[in-house]
C-alpha cells in the first residue's frame, strides 16, 4: 500500500514538473498518451485476440489514471486463466502476463459437456480433444477438487483414470482405463487407495473388474 502511494505521488510529482516548467511548451498543446499497446502472453493467438477483443471494449484512457479494478473483473472471469499480473509499461503499455489453467476432467453440466480447470471455472475450450476422466453425477467444483487432491496424495496416477462417479451421499467411485472399477467408502483417505494399488498390481487379481472398499477393513473382489 505505501509502495502504490509512493508510486502515485512521484507521478503527480512528475507531472507537476512537467506542467510547471517554464519553456516553450504550450500547457493547452500537453496531452497524456492514451493506452495503445495491451500485450497478452501466456494464452494461444485465438484465446488472446479474445481476451484483447474485451480489454479493448473498455475504452482503457491513459496509464496514469487507470481503472485496475475494470481490467481485473474481465481477466478474473475467462476461465482460462488461473493466475496473472498487469505490469504497466510506461509511458502507454500494458503487459498483462498470465498462467493459463489446467484442465482436469470433463463434466456435463445443464445438458452441456464443459472441462473443469484447476482454477475451480467450467470452460468449454478444446472439450473434444482433452484426453481426461469423465465425471458422472453432479458434484460442486469444490468437492471434486478436494476429492482429486486426495488422489494426488495417494500413490495412484490420475492420468490412469477413464471416469469418476459422483453419488448425492458425496461418495465417488473410480473406473481406470483398464476398465476395472473402484467403489470407494464416502470418507476416503490416501491410505485407503494406496491399499486398492496394491491390489490392482498384484498379479493374483489379474482378472480383477471391480473391488467393493466401501466397507471398512474389508476389499471385496469381483473377477471376470
Amino acid at each position: 500500500m505505501h509502495q502504490r502511494k509512493s508510486k502515485k505521488i512521484l507521478i503527480y510529482f512528475f507531472l507537476l514538473i512537467i506542467v510547471g516548467s517554464i519553456n516553450n511548451i504550450s500547457i493547452n498543446n500537453f496531452k497524456i498518451e492514451k493506452i495503445k499497446n495491451i500485450n497478452v502472453l501466456g494464452l494461444d493467438n485465438i484465446d488472446k485476440k479474445n481476451l484483447l477483443k474485451d480489454l479493448n471494449s473498455l475504452n482503457l484512457k491513459n496509464i496514469f489514471f487507470l481503472n485496475a479494478n475494470s481490467i481485473k473483473n474481465i481477466i478474473e472471469i475467462n476461465p482460462l486463466i488461473e493466475r496473472y499480473e498487469i505490469i504497466k509499461k510506461y509511458p502507454n503499455s500494458l503487459n498483462i502476463k498470465i498462467k493459463k489453467t489446467k484442465f482436469l476432467a470433463k463434466i456435463n453440466h445443464n445438458g452441456e459437456n464443459f472441462l473443469i480447470g484447476n482454477n475451480g471455472k467450467l470452460s468449454k475450450k478444446n472439450y473434444f480433444k482433452e484426453d481426461l476422466p469423465y465425471i458422472f453425477g453432479k458434484p460442486q467444483i469444490k468437492d471434486f477438487l478436494d476429492f482429486k487432491k486426495v488422489l494426488d496424495r495417494s500413490n495412484i496416477k490420475y492420468e490412469d483414470l477413464k471416469s469418476l462417479f459422483y453419488f448425492e451421499s458425496k461418495r465417488w467411485d473410480i473406473r481406470f482405463k483398464k476398465n476395472i472399477l473402484i467403489k470407494l467408502p464416502k470418507d476416503i483417505k490416501k491410505e485407503t487407495l494406496n491399499v486398492i494399488l496394491t491390489f490392482l498390481e498384484n498379479k493374483n487379481f489379474k482378472n480383477l473388474v471391480i473391488l467393493d472398499a466401501r466397507i471398512k477393513n474389508q476389499m471385496i473382489i469381483v473377477n471376470e
